[in-house]
């Protein structure tokens, strides 16, 4: 009996630990850290708006993930250039007396990445969208709801930057 409970142990760990390997052998990892490769430790970030939503979520990410952003793009490793930052609402459907139900809210951000005169990102765009149902009679309920899905948005477009970021 304990030969058999011995030799069950034994298996379980022996899966569970082929099961690691094989998880880490897929470059799998934890989301919300990107290892930043050294060339993108001290990057500056250029950006027309830099209180926007998507370049605050950025900044926050690349200091959480081990970056120093620089005041000065001479000091700079690289400059990741914020080309692009909108965000749009449309309607996508009315009731019987033509009032707005439900909104769509996209947001797209464009970028490059270069080191000097070396481009190691050409401008990509991205972006995500969300719609969230319309209520004229809870109106700033439903303005702060498109606020937290903008904000959203960012955070999941700055996620998006940091894995190209970790790719370099």
């Amino acid at each position: 009996m304990a030969v058999r409970r011995a030799a069950g142990a034994a298996a379980a760990a022996a899966a569970l630990l082929a099961a690691a390997l094989l998880v880490a052998a897929c470059g799998f990892h934890l989301q919300g850290r990107a290892s930043l490769p050294a060339l993108v430790k001290t990057p500056y970030l250029e950006a027309p708006d830099r209180q926007s939503d998507f370049v605050r979520s950025l900044l926050h990410a690349l200091l959480a993930n081990g970056a120093q952003p620089m005041q000065d793009k001479a000091h700079a490793s690289v400059v990741v250039s914020v080309l692009r930052d909108n965000v749009t609402r449309r309607v996508l459907s009315v009731s019987a007396l033509n009032q707005p139900n439900e909104y769509e809210v996209t947001y797209t951000v464009s970028f490059s990445v270069t080191a000097g005169d070396k481009e190691l990102l050409p401008a990509q765009e991205l972006s995500a969208t969300r719609t969230y149902s319309f209520d004229e009679r809870l109106l700033l309920a439903k303005e702060h709801e498109e606020e937290i899905l903008r904000a959203d948005m960012a955070h999941d477009l700055a996620d998006m930057v940091m894995r190209r970021l970790s790719s370099l």
